[in-house]
């Protein structure tokens, strides 16, 4: 039988809570019953913690590992990502879509939920919707989920409490910065999709970018996870297309096509007045991407990585 989205998640959770001594996370029961996995929040994590979280986050449906690179020749880890269910583990899943906000807690809100949920435009557009008979939910957060949240998203998950398990950390922590940057082939996929393209062509992929430091102030964490990615994130995409659909759209999926490209994320946000939402949404996307189409045997690649820009931002330079 084929596990859902959630399911798939689930399983992976029972697995993460079984080794959370060894993973420095804490998993305990709201009072509803909703499982809660802390990765980061009030609880140390760590790189294995972050692994397990960006592979909740994608449904279990993509492989992520940890391997040496470096900036401008000075070693720093890269977070590769690598699945052959792009749309599903990124856009049905990955993708943080749902902003949670509930009295005074805020979070953004990914993971296999959003395809329970099902509210989204984008998924009028991919595969993905379900109705499971749990969920698991990865929410990017400094406060733990109080039960007013719990209660709000088992309203509009149709789902009781004990039927939920939120996995979450902030940005701002080991875990939480390891998952974002496991976003660099979502943030090519969310681009395409911004683009008009039909991600229903996209058949395999795969992604890298560095991993920077862990910050201590969380829009710091922002900026320096959004650099990783802007600058540094490398994707692969495997395609079943037309070349010349390549040709029209690949130079303006990377990083680089847009405006407001050419310094730290944190010189960007303080020129829009801290205004995230006065920033081009289509920076956001990886530094460079390659199209391999498998119709045609044609590889096309565009943009370029920007090591100086990384270096700045994670004052890795002189």
């Amino acid at each position: 039988m084929t596990l859902t989205l959630n399911e798939r998640a689930n399983r992976l959770a029972d697995q993460t809570a079984d080794a959370a001594a060894d993973l420095r996370i804490v998993v305990s029961r709201s009072s509803a019953g909703a499982r809660l996995i802390d990765c980061g929040v009030q609880t140390e994590g760590g790189v294995e913690a972050g692994l397990s979280l960006a592979q909740a986050c994608m449904a279990d449906l993509a492989r992520i590992s940890v391997g040496p690179g470096d900036i401008g020749g000075v070693f720093c880890p890269y977070v590769h990502v690598v699945t052959d269910s792009p749309v599903l583990a990124c856009m049905a899943s990955q993708y943080a879509g749902w902003q949670i906000s509930v009295g005074k807690f805020f979070a953004m809100g990914s993971g296999p939920m959003r395809a329970a949920y099902g509210k989204e435009e984008l998924f009028d557009k991919i595969p993905g919707r379900e109705q499971p008979p749990l969920a698991v939910g990865v929410l990017e957060t400094r406060k733990p989920p109080t039960d007013e949240v719990i209660s709000f998203l088992s309203e509009k998950l149709h789902l009781s409490p004990d039927r939920l398990t939120l996995i979450f950390a902030p940005a701002s922590s080991q875990a939480g910065t390891m998952q974002v940057v496991a976003r660099s082939l979502e943030t090519a996929l969310h681009k395409l999709y911004e683009l008009k393209f039909d991600l229903n062509q996209v058949i395999s992929g795969m992604g890298s970018a560095p991993l920077p430091p862990v910050a201590q102030a969380e829009m710091q964490a922002i900026g320096w996870t959004n650099d990783a990615i802007l600058y540094g994130g490398r994707v692969t995409l495997w395609v079943r297309c037309d070349d010349d659909q390549i040709r029209d759209i690949g130079p303006r999926v990377p990083s680089n096509a847009s405006p407001d490209y050419g310094e730290p994320f944190a010189g960007i946000f303080k020129r829009h007045n801290h205004d995230f939402y006065k920033i081009d949404p289509l920076l956001f996307s990886p530094a460079e991407i390659v199209f391999r189409n498998l119709k045609t045997g044609r590889t096309q690649a565009f943009g370029k990585i920007s090591p100086e820009i990384l270096q700045r931002s994670f004052f890795l330079g002189p």
